[in-house]
C-alpha cells in the first residue's frame, strides 16, 4: 500500500513538474529591421491577438503560458521568445485576401536557448471571405500560427518549420 502511495506521488510530482508556466510576452513584439505595414500595426493588434492565440491554444494541449513584462533573459524556467517577423496585408475584400504572418520563435531554458521554430500562416479569407475586413483576416492567420506554436511547445523541436512553411 505505502508502495503504491509513493507511485502516486512520484507521478503527481512529474506531471506537476511538467506543469510549470512559460513565460512569454504580450504583445509579441515584432522583429527589428521588419518592414510591416503601418496600418497593419495601427489598425489590426495581430501582436496581441498571437499572445492570446498562443495562450489560449497551449492550455488546450496541457501548457500553461504565462504573460511577463521583464526581459525573456531574465525569467527562470521556460520562457517562449517570439518575434512577428513579416505580416503582409495585401488585396481585399473585392478582389481578393492575400494575408500571411511569419513568425520566428524560440524556447529559452533559465535563459538558454534549447529549439526554435519559424511559422507561417497564408490566408486568403476562408469561408465567406468576400465579407471579412483585412484585420479579421489577418486575425484567421495569428489563430492558426498561435494553434500551429502551441503544438510545438508540447513537444519542441530544433529548427522546426511550422505551419504553411512544413
Amino acid at each position: 500500500m505505502l508502495k503504491k502511495i509513493l507511485v502516486v506521488l512520484a507521478v503527481l510530482a512529474a506531471g506537476s513538474a511538467q506543469a510549470a508556466p512559460v513565460s512569454m510576452l504580450n504583445p509579441v513584439p515584432y522583429a527589428d529591421g521588419s518592414i510591416i505595414a503601418g496600418k497593419i500595426k495601427s489598425e489590426c493588434k495581430i501582436e496581441v491577438q498571437l499572445a492570446e492565440a498562443i495562450k489560449r491554444e497551449a492550455a488546450a494541449v496541457g501548457r500553461e503560458v504565462a504573460f511577463v513584462p521583464a526581459p525573456l533573459s531574465d525569467v527562470p524556467g521556460e520562457a517562449l521568445k517570439l518575434e512577428i517577423a513579416d505580416a503582409v496585408s495585401d488585396g481585399n475584400a473585392w478582389i481578393g485576401h492575400h494575408k500571411s504572418v511569419t513568425v520566428r520563435g524560440a524556447l529559452l531554458r533559465d535563459g538558454a536557448q534549447v529549439a526554435t521554430f519559424v511559422a507561417r500562416r497564408n490566408s486568403r479569407g476562408g469561408m465567406w471571405g468576400a465579407y471579412k475586413g483585412s484585420c479579421s483576416v489577418l486575425d484567421r492567420t495569428v489563430n492558426a500560427v498561435g494553434e500551429d506554436i502551441a503544438a510545438w511547445l508540447a513537444a519542441p523541436k530544433d529548427g522546426a518549420t511550422l505551419g504553411d512553411l512544413e
